[in-house]
């Protein structure tokens, strides 16, 4: 009997942080704008009405691009580069903050207006989900139109979705045809459509996996599937080898997880400048405050409760600390997270400046049978007030 083929789906939101933000400046659609930075400041309402921007040229600091429309991407312009490389690329280029607020919220939206349609969800990150059609009596074309249209009448905001019979091939496919793609495709495609792509559009090849690869003269997917297992296990090893032979002929297996549980919830910032315990005691000690009051936050809304609070710095050496404390009853509450955080980092050498703070709880559960720990550990903290 053959065996019937999934659709399986990948949507994923164009340009998205930079999609919310051109929703609330709209004059801004069609030019190169650059997110990043949290010291860059929002846009000033001028005398006639107008905003004043700020440009890509004027930034000094070492933050870096959290994502870029498509015009600026058109100018080099990238995730993960430093804004300061940038601003050579595209000096003209818009400059706004990031809003973690305003994208979570979007994400919500979307989210939803997806699962009133096609409730098998697969949840991947702020912006993209899996999604588990096969099950649904609608035509394929037709329940993915639905899913996009959805998505814009929810937020105002354009995604691109692709089919396919599994995830691996669902997401090489939503990329094809962006922004605003809708791809189809079956196993007959693939030579046609996947092949001739570059190894690395698989997910799960990394850098130095698709450098190895290149350095095999194995450059295309297609040269993926034509090669030798015995070169491939020699270079990679028998399982991963096995694995990428199959990503090439696009065979997966992995099915959608509809719902996870997360091991812990965190929050970290990372500093315009290097601060030290000492002489910054008090910039730090609202930013520690903030951090566990956004881990608690994020705690609720999500509906758990921790046992494991935990700290991390990065000093500017880029070394990393991290220091865990176990509170005997699991909480929600910032000031809890606060004070469990602060004995941990009593536990950390302070005679150095660091870069980055960040504050995280582990050991989560459901807080039905959980008790509130709230007043539990009232020792003075490093950066109190």
């Amino acid at each position: 009997m053959k065996r019937e083929l999934r659709r399986v789906a990948h949507l994923d939101m164009d340009a998205f942080y930079a999609s919310v933000e051109l929703l609330r400046y709209p004059e801004l659609k069609g030019q190169p704008v650059v997110i990043g930075g949290r010291s860059v400041d929002r846009p000033v309402m001028q005398a006639d009405g107008t905003r004043r921007f700020a440009r890509l040229r004027d930034y000094a600091g070492r933050g870096v691009v959290t994502t870029s429309t498509y015009e600026a991407r058109a100018l080099g312009v990238f995730s993960a580069m430093g804004l300061m490389k940038s601003a050579q690329l595209a000096p003209d280029a818009i400059l706004l903050p990031v809003d973690f607020d305003a994208y979570r919220h979007y994400s919500r939206l979307f989210k939803q207006a997806v699962a009133s349609i096609a409730p098998q969800i697969e949840d991947r990150g702020i912006d993209e989900i899996y999604i588990d059609l096969s099950d649904l009596q609608e035509d394929t074309h037709s329940l993915a139109q639905q899913i996009k249209q959805a998505v814009r009448n929810a937020t105002g905001l354009s995604c691109s979705i692709g089919v396919a019979p599994n995830k691996l091939l669902a997401k090489i496919c939503s990329d094809l045809d962006k922004p605003d793609g809708l791809t189809l495709l079956t196993p007959e495609d693939i030579p046609k459509r996947i092949w001739p792509l570059p190894v690395r559009k698989i997910n799960g090849i990394g850098p130095k996996a698709g450098q190895k690869l290149e350095a095999l003269g194995v450059h295309t997917i297609e040269d993926l599937a034509k090669a030798a297992p015995g070169l491939l296990q020699d270079h990679f090893g028998r399982s991963y080898a096995a694995w990428l032979l199959d990503a090439a002929q696009g065979v997966d297996e992995r099915p959608l997880i509809t719902r996870s549980e997360p091991k812990s919830i965190s929050r970290e910032t990372t500093f315009d400048r290097d601060l030290h315990a000492r002489h910054d005691r008090e910039s730090l000690s609202g930013i520690f405050t903030a951090l566990c009051v956004k881990v608690a936050e994020d705690l609720r809304r999500k509906g758990y409760v921790g046992r494991t609070i935990g700290i991390k710095l990065r000093y500017t050496d880029f070394r990393i600390v991290t220091r865990d404390f176990t509170l005997p009853a699991p909480t929600a509450d910032a000031a809890t997270i606060r004070r469990a955080a602060g004995e941990c980092l009593k536990r950390v050498p302070l005679e150095q400046r660091f870069r980055l703070l960040g504050v995280r709880v582990g050991a989560l559960e459901r807080p039905n049978a959980a008790q509130d720990g709230a007043q539990f550990y009232q020792e003075q903290l490093p950066f109190a007030e």
